[in-house]
């Protein structure tokens, strides 16, 4: 049902394999694999519709999503949400093999929710990962030979749940089956902010206005956004901003410092470099300089 396996030349290691037959229901797994990239292989900036749990089983690699960035090891698993920009990259010296499984459905967010594991909260850690291997490779064995594609759905969806039980269970000090009620509508709200901001960060942008967008007071959701992410509107904002900075900086175009500022919001420069500098302790140009110098 269709597998992947290979070495490739981005990988050491990568096999994959396919739910042909998803459902459309509750829940349903889309595909498992496991890989061991080669160092400097990038996944994103990108955004994906569908959950997609990574588990280091060896290695290291570093993972972002919404401007939060995580130095991950064996033992860690890292969450990648729908709609969400995230990026993540193997370490140069000790890259991380990993195991992975995607799913949707609509119970998917109230699951991770209820698990404590939110855009804000991403990482669960393992001391041992022994059951999660396990579980990856009965998913994937599941799709790998079956003349009904429909029941291997079942099974997967069921394999699913004793996974995201397993999560629960190495996530225990931030189960949150008791406050449901009260933070989907704040995690759903402070998202769209959270991809509003991600994507319009070379706007003028006025959180008065993303405010009076999402219905609340100012104050009310900066409140709100800093209780989910641990940051305020405006250092998520400053955090986005000073990032793509450096992705244009060490870019292959050539970009003045003029240009980079306008490319991420701001129509003065010197102010530009002084919050460059504020946030990494080095001007523009001293990082450009810096960087191609290594």
């Amino acid at each position: 049902m269709g597998k992947i396996n290979a070495r490739t030349s981005d990988h050491f290691k990568f096999s994959v394999v396919n739910n042909t037959q998803p459902a459309q229901g509750e829940l349903s797994v889309m595909f498992a694999g496991e890989g061991k990239p080669m160092p400097g292989l990038t996944n994103g900036p990108a955004v994906h519709n569908y959950y997609l749990v990574h588990t280091v089983v060896s290695g290291r690699g570093m993972f972002e999503i919404s401007g939060q960035r995580f130095i991950c090891a064996k033992g860690d698993i890292f969450v990648i949400f729908p709609d969400e920009l995230f990026t993540y990259i193997p370490d140069e010296a000790d890259p991380w093999h990993y195991m992975w499984v995607a799913f949707k459905g609509h119970i998917s967010e109230h699951l991770l929710l209820s698990l404590g594991i939110t855009v804000a909260n991403p990482i669960v850690h393992a001391e041992d990962i022994r059951s999660l291997v396990s579980l990856y490779r009965k998913i994937r064995s599941t799709f790998e030979q079956t003349p009904f594609p429909e029941l291997a759905d079942l099974e997967a969806e069921g394999l699913l749940r004793v996974f995201l039980k397993e999560l629960g269970q190495h996530n225990a000090g931030k189960l949150a089956f008791n406050t449901l009620a009260i933070i989907p509508d704040i995690e759903r709200q402070i998202k769209q902010a959270v991809r509003w901001l991600s994507y319009q960060y070379a706007q003028q942008i006025s959180i008065e206005d993303l405010a009076r967008s999402l219905g609340y007071h100012r104050t009310h959701l900066s409140k709100m956004f800093k209780q989910v992410t641990g940051i305020s509107p405006m250092q998520f904002l400053l955090k986005v901003r000073m990032e793509r900075a450096k992705e244009l900086l060490n870019g292959e175009i050539h970009l003045s410092i003029d240009q980079v500022a306008s490319s991420v919001g701001y129509s003065d420069a010197l102010y530009f470099s002084k919050q460059f500098r504020k946030t990494f302790g080095l001007s523009p140009s001293e990082y450009r300089q810096q960087v191609r110098s290594q």
